[in-house]
C-alpha cells in the first residue's frame, strides 16, 4: 500500500527546522504537483534547485515532514519558473511512479497542503491564523482558537456472501474501477456500526461477523480507512444506491478483476479475498 515504505522511514513529528539545500519543495497547483516524472520516476526541486534563481527561498517555508534524513516543505511564494526543468503533473502519478517514498510524500504533502488552503481563517472569530511553531497546528491571534490537521474515519468494507465477495463501482467518477463498499463514519456511531449503516444505505444488505483487517491514511478524502471484512446476514438481493453507486454484483474468488496489487488497502483486501487469506 501506499504507505508502505519498506527501509525507509516517515517522521511525521513537527519539527520545523530551516531546510537545508538537499531538502524538497513540494508545490501544489490545485490537483497538479510541480515535479519531474521523466521515465516514470518522480522527482520534486530541492532548496538548491530554486535557490539559483531565487537565493531568498530559504526564508519563508512550511516544514511539512521528514523521509529517512531529508525534510519536505511547503513554499508559500514559490514561484514555477524558478525550477523550470519541473513541470505540474495530476496528483494521481502517485499511484504508479516510483520511487514509493516519494510517492508517498506526493499524497501526503497534499494532503496538508489542502488543510492549509482552506483553514486560512479562524472558523470561529474570522480572524487570520499564523502557524504554531511547536505544533502542526494553525493558531488564531485574536481569539486563541486551535485548529489541527482535518482527518475523518471512514471504513473500506469487504462483504462476503460464502466464495463470493461484493464489488461495486461509484456513480459519477472518471474512473471505473471496481471497489468495495465505502463510507465516512457519523457522528455517535462506532465503525463496526458505520460498517452495518453504508451496506444497508448503499447495497440493501445486512452483515454480520464483522472484522478489522487493516488501516491505511488516504490523503486525497483527508480520511484514515479502516477495513473491514464480513458476512452477509439473510437474503443477497442487492437494492442499489443509484446516487452513489453505478453498479454492485457478487464475485466468485477466481473471477476478481484484478491480478496485482497497487497503492490502496481496497485492492489489497479484494486480492486477499481472490487468494483465499480474507480468514
Amino acid at each position: 500500500m501506499i504507505q508502505d515504505l519498506g527501509n525507509h522511514v516517515f517522521h511525521n513529528e513537527y519539527q520545523p527546522v530551516p531546510p537545508t539545500e538537499k531538502d524538497y519543495i513540494l508545490h501544489y497547483q490545485n490537483h497538479e504537483v510541480l515535479a519531474n516524472t521523466a521515465k516514470e520516476t518522480l522527482s520534486f526541486p530541492t532548496f538548491w534547485d530554486a535557490a539559483k534563481a531565487q537565493p531568498e527561498i530559504y526564508k519563508n517555508y512550511i516544514y511539512l515532514f521528514s523521509i529517512d534524513e531529508t525534510r519536505y516543505y511547503l513554499v508559500p511564494d514559490f514561484q514555477p519558473s524558478w525550477t523550470p526543468e519541473f513541470s505540474f503533473s495530476d496528483i494521481s502519478v502517485f499511484r504508479s511512479f516510483e520511487p514509493k517514498e516519494q510517492a508517498f510524500a506526493l499524497i501526503t504533502g497534499f494532503h496538508l497542503f489542502t488543510w492549509y488552503q482552506k483553514h486560512r481563517f479562524c472558523g470561529a472569530c474570522g480572524h487570520e491564523n499564523v502557524h504554531d511553531q511547536k505544533e502542526r497546528m494553525l493558531l488564531c491571534p485574536v481569539c486563541g482558537n486551535t485548529q489541527y490537521p482535518r482527518i475523518s474515519p471512514a471504513v473500506i468494507v469487504g462483504v462476503r456472501n460464502g466464495e463470493k465477495l461484493l464489488l461495486s463501482k461509484y456513480a459519477g467518477r472518471n474512473h471505473t474501477r471496481y471497489a468495495l463498499i465505502a463510507g465516512f463514519a457519523e457522528i455517535g456511531e462506532t465503525l463496526e456500526e458505520t460498517v452495518k449503516r453504508e451496506v444497508m444505505e448503499e447495497v440493501g444488505l445486512k452483515v454480520k461477523n464483522i472484522r478489522y483487517y487493516k488501516s491505511q491514511p488516504w490523503a486525497l478524502s483527508g480520511s484514515l480507512l479502516s477495513g473491514f471484512y464480513c458476512d452477509l446476514d439473510g437474503d443477497d438481493q442487492i437494492t442499489l444506491d443509484e446516487t452513489e453507486l453505478a453498479v454492485a454484483e457478487w464475485f466468485e474468488r477466481k473471477d476478481i478483476p484484478y491480478e496485482d496489487y497497487d497503492v490502496s488497502l481496497t485492492r489489497e483486501m479484494m486480492l486477499q479475498f481472490k487468494k483465499g487469506l480474507d480468514t
